[in-house]
């Protein structure tokens, strides 16, 4: 049908606004060289020849004609204004589209924060799996501490248990009177140390809870030496610090080497046995005691 034909293309014109300001020589002149291009004659063998001849031929009228060429050019500014409005709907349409699924993709898209929650979580989890492993590693690797306690057996010589091999020349047995001013083993620890290293310290009190003592274990013979001829403790509960066992020992001072350590009025240690060991550790006390009165006065 004409109406669906662009007679400008046609005659190989410029279409449109273009088209509409031609003048009709223009035309007539583009007319004569499509024409010649498209004549019958020049082409015998083409079925479709004489059908766009004629097409050609009327394209050329409607344009030649005044009425129609302008109403022809109200029906393509008609056509371009469809395509237009067409054009910014499909464009809007396809903007509605685009927020659309943007909505809906936000809509099913994981919060932001939940998800920041979940792989705090996540992480949180991972590293307390790790520090219990890392314990565990450490509690498997490293051996346990032992340590030698002193055997709470009786008084003056006897057995230090779980420490066969322990040499009791380094243990020395501490005493004192009980109440508030006692002996705590960190107290013991501190005056020892000062002579030495203090591998342990057993506190033990008496059934009458009048006396405290304790088994105190030096690191060595020397040190066990140095501390019980210098040990007295606090002058308000002074200490007794005596051998666990009672045998002769050089004098650690200039005197002669063979004299043997004596208390001033008392026997020699190797003699304290039973009942007069414990009357000499009492003697010992009480002369402490009224020494450290008289220094309080």
């Amino acid at each position: 049908m004409e109406v669906e034909l662009d007679h400008y293309e046609i005659l190989g014109l410029p279409s449109g606004g273009e088209g509409a300001k031609l003048t009709e020589k223009e035309i007539s002149k583009a007319y004569k060289i499509k024409a010649l291009e498209l004549h019958p004659d020049k082409r015998p063998n083409d079925p479709n020849a004489h059908s766009e001849f004629q097409k050609l031929k009327t394209s050329y009228e409607i344009l030649k004609d005044e009425k129609a060429r302008k109403l022809f050019d109200e029906l393509l500014q008609i056509k371009r204004d469809q395509r237009l409005r067409q054009s910014q709907y499909d464009a809007k349409r396809r903007k509605l589209m685009s927020d659309l699924e943007e909505r809906e993709r936000a809509a099913f898209a994981p919060d932001p924060a939940a998800k920041a929650r979940e792989e705090e979580e996540r992480i949180a989890k991972k590293l307390k799996e790790e520090i219990a492993r890392v314990r565990a590693m450490h509690a498997k690797n490293t051996a346990p501490a032992t340590t030698s306690k002193v055997g709470t057996a009786g008084m003056g010589g006897e057995n230090i248990g779980g420490t066969g091999s322990l040499n009791k020349e380094k243990v020395l047995k501490v005493s004192w009177e009980s109440g508030s001013d006692g002996y705590s083993a960190q107290r013991l620890k501190e005056l020892f140390g000062k002579f030495g290293d203090v591998e342990d310290v057993v506190i033990r009190l008496k059934g009458t809870k009048k006396r405290g003592s304790a088994l105190v274990v030096m690191a060595s013979k020397d040190a066990a030496l140095a501390a019980l001829g210098t040990v007295c403790g606090d002058l308000s509960n002074p200490l007794l610090v005596l051998p666990l066992h009672p045998v002769e020992t050089t004098e650690f001072s200039t005197a002669s080497p063979a004299k043997t350590h004596m208390e001033p009025d008392g026997p020699k240690l190797n003699n304290l046995v039973g009942a007069g060991y414990q009357a000499y550790e009492n003697s010992i006390l009480e002369k402490l005691q009224k020494k450290a009165a008289e220094k309080r006065k």
